[in-house]
C-alpha cells in the first residue's frame, strides 16, 4: 500500500469522523450513527478472473453494531478524478461483502451500504448506475437488475450540510466548497482534532505539500486552518524571496556582461581611433585634444599597441 492510499484512509478510519460522514450524508445531520458502535471490518477481499486470483480492496469499511446485533456494513471510497467504472467497481466490493455472509455462522444477514466522496471541482460526470455502464437490448433489460451507486460531492455540497460536519472533515468539506465556489479559501480558527491525519489528507487530496510543511515547521504543532494557512504563506514568502534573490543575481551578471560588452566595444572603437591618429602622424598632444583623454591615457593605449616605446 502506499504512501498515498494510506494518508486518504487514516482521517476517516477514526470512528468520529467516519460515523460523521455517515450521518451528514446518509441521515442529514441526524445522529443515528454512533462512533462506539463501530468496529473495523475486513477491508480486502479477493476475486477470480481469468484462472488468476486478484485482491481488491477498499478505502475505509466499517460494521454498524448494537449490542451483538449487526446493522450494516458501511464503506467509503475516496475519488479526486472521475472513475467511468465506479459501478463495476462497488458492484465488486458489495458482491465480496454478501458473499462473505454465507460463511459466517450468524444467521442474521445485514446490508452493505458504500458512499463515493469524489473531491473533484469539476461536476461527476461518471456513471451512476450499471444501466449506464452497459448496452443492453430492450428486449433482456427487463431481466438486468440495475445497481446504483451513491455518489457524493464534496466541493458541490450545500453550506448548511457542510455546518452539519461535527468531526474534522468539515474543514475538508468546507475547503472543496470554498475553492469551488470563490477560488479562493478563509481558514476557520476551530481546533482540529486529528491534526496530523488532517493534514496528510488534505496533502494528498490537493497536492499540495505545503499542508504537511506547516505541520513540521510548526513547533508543537498547528491547532486550527488559520495557523496552517499562516506557515504555508510564510513558506511561499521564504521562498520566494531566496527565488528572487538568485534571480536578482542571475539578472545581475547577464545586465553586467551586457555593460562589459558594451564598455568593450566603445573601449575597442576608442582604441582604434587612437591608433588611426597615430599611423596618419599626430602627436600624443593632439590625439589626447582630440580624444578628450589625457596624454598618459593615450600613451598607454599606444604603448599596448606597440606604437609607442619608451
Amino acid at each position: 500500500m502506499g504512501e498515498r492510499d494510506t494518508a486518504e484512509k487514516v482521517l476517516e478510519d477514526y470512528n468520529d469522523v467516519f460515523a460523521d460522514i455517515v450521518n451528514v450524508l446518509l441521515f442529514e445531520g441526524k445522529e443515528l450513527m454512533k462512533e462506539e458502535e463501530l468496529s473495523n471490518a475486513k477491508d480486502k477481499s479477493q476475486y477470480k478472473a481469468e484462472n488468476r486470483l486478484h485482491e481488491q480492496e477498499r478505502d475505509v469499511s466499517k460494521f454498524w453494531s448494537r449490542g451483538e446485533v449487526r446493522i450494516a456494513l458501511c464503506g467509503l471510497e475516496n475519488q479526486t478524478l472521475i472513475d467511468k467504472n465506479m459501478p463495476f467497481r462497488v458492484i465488486g466490493y458489495d458482491g465480496a461483502a454478501y458473499r462473505s455472509q454465507l460463511t459466517e455462522k450468524k444467521k442474521r444477514r445485514y446490508p452493505v451500504v458504500t458512499m463515493v466522496l469524489y473531491f473533484g471541482l469539476k461536476p461527476w460526470e461518471g456513471k451512476r448506475s450499471l444501466y449506464e455502464c452497459l448496452e443492453i437490448p430492450e428486449e433482456i433489460k427487463p431481466y438486468v437488475s440495475d445497481y446504483r451507486i451513491n455518489v457524493f460531492e464534496i466541493a458541490y455540497l450545500e453550506e448548511e450540510q457542510v455546518k452539519r460536519f461535527k468531526s474534522d472533515f468539515r474543514f475538508v468539506a468546507d475547503y472543496f466548497v470554498q475553492i469551488r465556489k470563490n477560488r479562493d479559501y478563509k481558514p476557520s480558527k476551530e481546533t482540529i482534532r486529528h491534526v496530523d491525519e488532517l493534514l496528510k489528507l488534505m496533502a494528498v487530496l490537493t497536492e499540495d505539500e505545503r499542508f504537511i510543511e506547516a505541520q513540521n515547521q510548526s513547533e508543537g504543532g498547528v491547532k486550527n486552518m488559520c495557523e496552517v494557512l499562516d506557515r504555508a504563506e510564510e513558506r511561499g514568502k521564504a521562498e520566494g524571496r531566496a527565488e528572487g534573490r538568485a534571480e536578482g543575481r542571475a539578472e545581475g551578471k547577464a545586465e553586467g556582461r551586457a555593460e562589459g560588452r558594451a564598455e568593450g566595444r566603445a573601449e575597442g572603437k576608442a582604441e582604434g581611433k587612437i591608433v588611426a591618429y597615430a599611423d596618419v602622424g599626430l602627436t600624443v598632444a593632439e590625439i589626447a585634444e582630440k580624444m578628450g583623454l589625457s596624454e598618459e591615457e593615450i600613451k598607454t593605449v599606444l604603448r599596448e599597441e606597440g606604437i609607442l616605446k619608451e
